[in-house]
């Protein structure tokens, strides 16, 4: 049985100053049931940390780097007065990164260890901005308890020892006061700084949220929950009041940038619903993620993800042959690459693989291609982009004629649907997907 506990994450926007701080602090003075609060590094910073961490920088540029990062710092302190404990650590937190940024050249234990500063930073300014509001309040370092293996740069956590650290270490402080925290960072069995991957502070939360047994977790963000398409790309595009688990994955995983894929994982397995909304406008609603959600048949939703691989394997021996596809996947993974993907004739395989800059997966490396060009045909094709219809028991039948109409003015590369009645996915070029994306949001979704 869940507690009532509510775990809020702010993202980098809303703690990007003092004045983010305060609307995010007044979400959390409003709310008695969120116990525990992580936060992000201000925005800007962990784009510092990272230029930090390249051997490139010379001296005068990792100088100049460390004053950026504290420069943001430091206009947030103007506003403030930290208490002893917080100043002590928040002084003591700079020193280390001071020595840190002086190296030339890290390793990728001591990268985790940079990339996790900005989170450090702004936790204490953060835990000042509640005290000043009267909310009762302590920082926290989650790398106490939220433990992880040792891939360093993205971190597998354990959720078994995640949730044994919570109950000693976590769970009897929430009864006293609201526990601040930092997202994307943890440590591994030897207390090494790990991180979980950009972005990761939403995985963060809800991993927390399912080490304390929470009732929900709710991540503020900068824009009102999740939307039928980027906003950007079209006027009419409208935040979705719910969603269910299985939709609000396939939509992160293809493409919707507003929630990071991996935060459903803990939320879908302990049942904990998930609220998005912004923290600028707290009080315009959100979209909320739930277990026992129930949707009406048909498409709530179409994404896009840029920059896709496609790689064609061709061979006669696939024909009537059983294991070809084994030793596909084997080198695949060999290789530490990760399919999205997968449609197949007779004597071809289609595969799909992320390219995208601020992908974790590494580029299609050529021993890879030479390995699989000794037994089949290879073709590589880029600059393609990944589509995605999301939305329940979606059918290619005649309630999506006309989805097959507005597919009907492009070029389609490959399309791929039956494995999940939650995604119809295709591939076109990259040129034209942002017009692929209005006009299928436009003829399908938009209410007249």
């Amino acid at each position: 049985m869940n507690s009532q506990y509510v775990v809020a994450k702010f993202g980098g926007t809303s703690v990007a100053n003092f004045e983010a701080m305060q609307r995010c602090a007044a979400i959390i003075h409003d709310n008695p049931d969120v116990r525990v609060v992580v936060v992000s590094a201000s925005a800007g910073v962990t784009n510092h940390l990272v230029t930090l961490t390249q051997q490139k920088v010379d001296a005068a540029e990792r100088e100049a780097l460390f004053q950026s990062v504290m420069e943001i710092q430091q206009d947030i302190l103007a506003c403030l007065t930290l208490d002893t404990d917080l100043e002590a650590g928040f002084n003591e937190t700079k020193e280390a990164f001071y020595t840190l940024a002086q190296l030339p050249a890290l390793d990728a234990q001591q990268c985790d260890e940079m990339l996790s500063f900005g989170e450090r930073f702004s936790s204490y300014l953060f835990t000042q901005v509640l005290r000043d509001l009267g909310v009762s309040s302590g920082r926290f370092d989650v790398r106490q308890v939220l433990k992880t293996d040792r891939q360093f740069g993205k971190a597998v956590p354990d959720v078994a020892a995640t949730r044994d650290a919570a109950m000693t270490h976590l769970t009897p402080q929430l009864s006293q006061q609201v526990v601040v925290t930092q997202g994307f960072i943890g440590s591994d069995n030897q207390g090494q700084t790990t991180t979980l991957g950009r972005g990761g502070s939403d995985y963060s939360a809800a991993l927390l949220a399912e080490a304390i047994a929470a009732q929900s977790v709710h991540i503020w963000t900068d824009v009102v929950g999740i939307f039928s398409t980027d906003p950007r790309l079209c006027h009419k595009a409208r935040p979705i009041a719910r969603l269910s688990f299985d939709e609000a994955a396939e939509m992160a995983t293809f493409g919707a940038k507003v929630l990071h894929p991996a935060t459903i994982l803990p939320a879908s397995r302990s049942g904990i619903s998930v609220f998005v909304g912004s923290s600028r406008d707290p009080h315009a609603g959100g979209t909320w993620i739930e277990k026992n959600n129930r949707s009406e048949p048909g498409i709530r939703a179409v994404t896009q993800r840029k920059n896709q691989i496609l790689l064609t394997l061709k061979s006669p021996e696939m024909l009537l042959a059983s294991g070809f596809l084994a030793r596909i996947f084997t080198i695949l993974s060999a290789h530490n690459i990760s399919v999205d993907l997968v449609t197949t004739s007779e004597i071809s395989v289609a595969l799909t693989l992320d390219n995208a800059p601020n992908a974790t997966r590494p580029e299609l490396a050529q021993a890879c291609l030479d390995e699989l060009g000794e037994f089949c045909q290879v073709s590589v094709e880029n600059n393609l982009t990944l589509v995605a219809m999301i939305g329940s028991e979606i059918q290619l039948r005649h309630g999506e004629a006309s989805l097959m109409q507005v597919l009907a003015d492009f070029n389609i590369r490959l399309i791929c649907h039956g494995a999940s009645r939650h995604n119809l996915c295709f591939l076109v070029e990259q040129a034209e997907s942002d017009a692929v994306v209005q006009a299928i949001h436009s003829r399908l979704l938009e209410v007249a």
